[in-house]
């Protein structure tokens, strides 16, 4: 039974208070493996990037001084007395007078301090003719005007994106000190579980949590390890919970944590180690039989079995402990400002999440619409909703055209939303 529910904030207390919110360990990748990984060192460049000034251009590497006078109707007449080709170092030097062909990316000639675009200019033989004059340093990039020697070019708490990587290549970085990875471990309860792709007996029904949950954990930063399908047996279940605490770093599950004569769960946790069950229920809506134990340091997170619950339980509870754990910034949540479409009510006593699709009305408000959840076993809310809105445990409802922030559970609405106003970001 529960007895006195704790409010969401005094469950999110008592994680912080049981377990080190940090990153668990630090290990080495080659750069190759380094996407969609945390830094957990500053990058430190160790050389100019360009290492040389290179031309941006394909055309004749000049003394400035020397094109100042070129016009269309009267050109500039200098000698070409070499070529400069990317990846070589020319040995020609340009002096008064004279210029030095050059492609794209190729280091600058001594001598040289601008280069003149090919269109405009003319070859004669050995002579060029140039119809515009150029400024010092035109169209070439400096040394060092990227990132300079000794410069810090990635922050420690950086996620490597295809951006980042490429920064590091530039620099030659071939391998990077990352935070590991967490590994959680997924298990599914319930005799009427069934994985799928196996087939579908009457009474049965497909495990969505496990998947919905994995995916989740993988966005979060952490690693899934899938431990399948148990049923609802006091000895199965507590067999499959200690595997996932031998092989993960914290363990997920779903079913078996209301007050029914199969709902196993709280008894499978305090039997497995100290302290057991830390929180018994949750005053949310929906979620609020969530169980969370903490066994031999270890944290256990049991969600209802409802997926729509389950994965909004994971969102508010389950992903800020992950992300500490990954090293990632505890909250990359965006929050839009809309206006309520109708009155909603909140459930008494319990801070009530009301998941809401957003659109544009004939005024182009930003509208909050909410999300028919039917029953509470339905799993089709969250995919059909864009974010949700959150009524306080001492408010009773919210009015329609009231405003309100919604938080987006991915950037999907972001995009399909794509004329959002500075004003409607919270």
């Amino acid at each position: 039974m529960f007895r006195r529910l704790l409010t969401l904030g005094e469950a999110q207390e008592i994680i912080r208070r049981e377990i080190s919110l940090e990153p668990l360990s630090v290990e080495g990748v080659t750069l190759s493996k380094a996407f969609n990984r945390v830094l957990a060192t500053d990058m430190v460049s160790s050389l100019d990037i360009p290492p040389f000034n290179r031309s941006t251009v394909d055309g004749y590497a000049v003394r400035a001084k020397d094109t100042f006078r070129a016009r269309e109707n009267r050109p500039s007449k200098l000698e070409i007395c070499g070529k400069a080709n990317a990846g070589e170092t020319s040995g020609a030097a340009v002096k008064k007078g004279t210029s030095v062909e050059i492609v794209t990316g190729a280091p600058i000639p001594s001598g040289a301090d601008a280069v003149v675009m090919i269109e405009d200019t003319d070859l004669h033989a050995h002579a060029l003719d140039v119809y515009s004059p150029v400024s010092k340093w035109e169209n070439i990039m400096k040394a060092g005007s990227d990132i300079r020697r000794g410069e810090t070019m990635l922050k420690e708490g950086t996620l490597l994106h295809s951006a980042e990587i490429g920064i590091l290549a530039a620099a030659g970085i071939a391998n990077v000190r990352v935070y590991t990875v967490p590994r959680v471990a997924v298990l599914s309860t319930g005799r009427e579980v069934v994985r799928p792709g196996r087939k579908l007996l009457p009474g049965k029904i497909y495990d969505t949590n496990a998947y919905g949950l994995s995916a989740a954990i993988a966005e979060s930063g952490g690693k899934s390890v899938n431990l399948g399908v148990v049923t609802d047996a006091m000895g199965v279940i507590q067999n499959a919970v200690r595997k996932g605490l031998a092989s993960a770093d914290l363990v997920v599950t779903s079913g078996g944590v209301s007050v029914g004569p199969k709902d196993l769960m709280p008894t499978v946790l305090n039997s497995l180690g100290k302290p057991g069950v830390i929180v018994s229920g949750i005053a949310i809506k929906p979620g609020k039989p969530v169980t969370i134990a903490l066994i031999d340091g270890k944290m256990v997170f049991s969600l209802p079995g409802h997926p729509t619950s389950a994965l909004l339980v994971f969102h508010l509870i389950v992903q800020p402990v992950i992300r500490a754990m990954a090293g990632r910034e505890p909250d990359e949540s965006i929050w839009i400002k809309a206006f309520m479409a109708t009155r909603v009510f909140a459930a008494k006593g319990r801070r009530t999440f009301v998941m809401v699709r957003l659109n544009r009305d004939k005024q182009n408000r930003l509208m909050a619409e909410p999300v028919p959840t039917g029953l509470s076993g339905a799993i089709t809310t969250l995919a059909r909703a864009d974010g949700f809105v959150e009524i306080g445990e001492k408010e009773q409802f919210i009015d329609a055209g009231e405003e309100v922030k919604v938080r987006l559970l991915t950037a999907k609405p972001v995009n399909r939303i794509c004329d959002l106003h500075q004003s409607e970001l919270a």
